[in-house]
Parts: structure tokens; C-alpha cells; sequence
């Protein structure tokens, strides 16, 4: 995109073209705004470019290889290769398909994509650097989606060759002998799960005592055992303190300590480092504008996306948790609508969480600890694996599907799951949120035989003492 002609004026500026910045230019210029959307990167963010979808692909192919060999009980022997440099240029592709696909979207709506830094002059005014210079522009309106990005822990710099961030582990050409994992979150998880799969010596260092913290101890159980099957070692309640080259120069060691101050060495080809992300909210120069962040580092705003500045919006990752792309791209499509005068509103109710391990963790609206704390009388229904005869034929009866519902009257107040395609699975309860569903509703709507979403139905129906497939308690 270079020689690019940036106009002097805009109705919309919008700063930053992941999922929710690219979705509000898109938004905003089917409702006739006109739209100027400035990246300084790659069209697609994070998410599509280096995260979602990069990610997503690699564990495909590391699940097709690990199902693969692992089918002897079913009568399949197999040993496959995965060549690790194919595979990336493969997962390439599917990520420059894509982001094709979104500047062609930015283009039919009319929105202007341009390739520079936007920062902030005033409250009307920004400037856009640019590889051909420097140009002011004016703007009515203004969307902040400047996104996250991983947070860095003290003495292991993403600089430094041997450390790396979820980027660059999505990058290698080839798979290292050895890799530990600093952090046990989703990332980490997902991560420590495609290396494992492909025949990596996989170690995951992790401060608390658990892996998942936050998806409840069940699912992290189930998780961090199928982890293991695959070969990843776990070691909990250390910290990573710091690094240096291993003794005969070949890798590193990575020394961790505990609450009590006991230190453990762990030598690895490489480490990759992820303990969390953080908004960026320092590229822009809000400060020019009057947006302030809150104690954690994200732009505070309302139920229709609006910061304390009147004419300024933010979504996405810089505007808060959950730090997940369709939520982002919820608000982008509903921040274009209210600058375009629509009647629209935030509602995160039913934004689903997921994580794409083995098996993957699906969550959407309370668990049954948050409904009580909100003042419900709760029933729970579950639905184990073992009994969904789909989840057999599938050699996968590790998981379940649980329902969390108002007592008194039936509505659905929230679902988790674990289990293959759990992803896929949640979405028929954000539905049912998103609609005051009760568990009759779901329990009552008839689902093909034989199939995974079965265990959805027999879940409510289980909350209701009308299981059929399941005892009751």
C-alpha cells in the first residue's frame, strides 16, 4: 500500500485492523460512513495473523498426525511425519487468504485502508506516518482498537533469540527437540499441545497449582491429564527467575523458584513465554485526547462503546476483558452503528469463552458459583461423555456438557463444556441466553442422532429430572 493518497478529512477514523477495528470500518461504511482505517501492521491484527487462525491451523495439523498414530484401538497403524516447515507455509496460505479477504471487504464498503501509525492531536485532529511521510487528518468520529499484545516477563526479552513469544512459536520451521512452556494458561496449553503432538520434549512451568486457572478444576484436570498422555511435564508453583546459555552452549537453562525460595533448573532448546497479554494503549497518544486507562491498562467505556471523550469509541482488547476476537468484532459492529445513528447496544451476556486444547473448554454466561453469587437459586444437569454414542464412535469419552439454570423458572443461565468441538458445541447456548431459553426449550428442540449436540439436549434435560440417557441424581 504504498504511494498511498490519505485524505485530509473523515467521518470515521479508525485506529487498528483487527477484529474489532476492521469489522467497525466495514460496519461503518455499509451505513454510508465515509472511513478511513489505519494499520500499522498486517490488516487482520493479531487474531489472524499471528494468533486465531495461525494457531488453530497448526493444531489442526498436529491433531491429524497425533489421531493418526494414536488409532490402534480402532484398527488404524499408522506413523506419519509432520514436516514442520510445510505445514507453516501451509498455515501461511490459509492466513494470506484471509487477510486478502478482509482488505477486499474494507474496499466493497468503501472504507480506506492505509498502512501507518495514527496518533492523536486533539480531540478532532490525528497525524498518519506513513513509509511515504507524514499527513494531518481530520476526523468526526473515532474508534480506538489498538488490540493487546504479550506481556514480557523480567530478564526473558522476545529480542533474546532463544525466548520466544506465541508469534514467533507459531512461526519455526522446525520443531525444536526441546521446548519449555513459561505459563499455563490457554496459550501456553494450546502450544505445549501442537510441539508434544509433533514430537517435541514438552515441559510447562506454571506458578499456581494448576493449568486453566478460571475454567474451573474439572476441566483443567481433564486437560492437563490428556496433555500428559501426549507426553507434556508439568511442573507447578515455580516461577521462571532467569535464563542463560546451557553449559556445553547447546540451548538454554531456565532457572525457576518457588514461594519458599527453592530453585529448580530446566535446560530446553527453547523457551517460549506466555503469561498473559495487556492492552496497548500507549501508540495512539490518547493522552491528547482526555481518554484515560484504568488500573489495568484498558480504555474504559460504555454500554455503547463510547469513551469519556463524546465522539471517541474503543473496542476490542484495549477496551477490556474478555480478550477475545468476537467480542471485539461484536462491538466493532455495534460502535458503527451507533456513530451512524442506529439503535445499538452492548450485551456480553452470552460472549463464549474457548479454549482449543485436547479436549478443547467451552464456556459461555455463569457457572453455577457465579449464579449464586448473583442471588439464583441454581439447577445443574449434566451430560458425561461416556454416554453420548457419538463421543464413543469417536474414541473421545473423556468430557462433558453442563447446564446452569434459574430454579425457580428454567431459564438457561449459562453452560460449559469439554469436549471435542466443544467450540462448535457452545454456540447453541449462547443462543439460548441470547434468547431467555429455559431447559425445556432446549431439552424439547429435537437434535440428530447420533451426534455430539445430543449431550446439549440431555444436559437440560437432566437439570429438569427428565434424562433419559442419564441418571438423575
Amino acid at each position: 500500500m504504498s504511494d498511498q493518497q490519505i485524505p485530509n478529512e473523515t467521518e470515521l477514523l479508525v485506529v487498528g485492523a483487527g477484529p474489532g477495528g476492521y469489522v467497525a470500518a466495514i460496519r461503518a461504511g455499509q451505513l454510508g460512513l465515509d472511513v478511513i482505517l489505519v494499520e500499522k501492521e498486517a490488516v487482520g491484527g493479531t487474531c489472524l495473523n499471528y494468533g486465531c487462525i495461525p494457531s488453530k491451523a497448526l493444531i489442526s495439523a498436529a491433531d491429524t498426525a497425533h489421531d493418526a498414530a494414536g488409532a490402534e484401538n480402532r484398527g488404524v497403524r499408522a506413523d506419519p511425519e509432520v514436516h514442520l516447515e510445510d505445514t507453516v507455509e501451509w498455515k501461511d496460505g490459509v492466513v494470506d487468504r484471509l487477510t486478502g479477504g478482509v482488505e477486499q471487504l474494507c474496499e466493497a464498503a468503501g472504507a480506506t485502508v492505509v498502512e501507518g501509525v495514527a496518533e492523536f492531536v486533539d480531540g478532532t485532529t490525528a497525524t498518519v506516518r506513513t513509509d511515504d511521510g507524514e499527513a494531518e487528518l481530520s476526523f468526526e468520529y473515532a474508534v480506538v482498537a489498538t488490540g493487546s499484545r504479550p506481556v514480557e516477563l523480567p530478564g526473558f526479552a522476545f529480542d533474546d533469540d532463544p525466548i520466544l513469544d506465541s508469534r514467533g512459536a507459531l512461526a519455526l520451521e522446525e520443531a525444536p527437540d526441546s521446548l519449555l512452556v513459561v505459563g499455563g494458561g490457554y496459550i501456553g496449553m494450546e502450544l505445549a499441545g501442537v510441539y508434544a503432538k509433533v514430537g517435541t520434549d514438552v515441559t510447562v512451568v506454571e506458578m499456581l497449582d494448576e493449568v486453566l486457572p478460571g475454567y474451573g478444576e474439572e476441566a483443567s484436570e481433564l486437560v492437563r491429564e490428556r496433555a500428559a498422555e501426549s507426553g507434556v511435564d508439568f511442573q507447578f508453583g515455580e516461577q521462571a527467575d532467569e535464563w542463560t546459555e546451557a553449559d556445553d552452549g547447546d540451548g538454554v537453562r531456565v532457572t525457576t523458584v518457588t514461594e519458599d525460595g527453592e530453585e529448580s533448573e530446566y535446560d530446553a532448546d527453547r523457551v517460549l513465554v506466555v503469561v498473559g497479554r495487556e492492552p496497548v494503549a500507549d501508540t495512539a497518544n490518547l493522552d491528547a485526547i482526555g481518554v484515560e486507562t484504568n488500573e489495568d491498562g484498558f480504555v474504559e467505556t460504555d454500554g455503547r462503546g463510547r469513551t469519556a471523550v463524546d465522539n471517541v469509541f474503543a473496542v476490542g482488547d484495549v477496551a477490556g476483558e474478555p480478550m477475545v476476537a468476537h467480542k471485539g468484532m461484536r462491538e466493532g459492529e455495534t460502535v458503527a452503528e451507533v456513530i451512524a445513528g442506529e439503535p445499538a447496544a452492548l450485551d456480553y451476556q452470552a460472549v463464549p469463552t474457548v479454549v482449543f486444547t485436547d479436549p478443547e473448554i467451552a464456556t459461555v454466561g455463569m457457572t453455577e458459583s457465579d449464579a449464586e453469587e448473583a442471588g439464583y437459586d441454581t439447577v445443574v444437569g449434566e451430560m458425561p461423555l461416556r454416554a453420548n454414542g457419538r463421543a464413543l464412535t469417536l474414541d473421545e469419552e473423556e468430557g462433558f456438557v453442563r447446564v446452569v439454570a434459574d430454579d425457580d423458572e428454567g431459564y438457561l443461565l449459562g453452560a460449559q463444556i469439554v469436549a471435542p468441538e466443544a467450540s462448535e458445541l457452545i454456540a447453541e447456548f449462547g443462543l439460548a441466553l441470547e434468547l431467555g431459553a429455559t431447559l425445556d426449550d432446549v431439552s424439547a428442540t429435537i437434535h440428530t442422532h447420533p451426534t455430539l449436540s445430543e449431550a446439549a439436549k440431555e444436559a437440560a434435560a437432566n437439570a429438569s429430572g427428565r434424562a433419559i440417557h442419564t441418571q438423575n441424581d
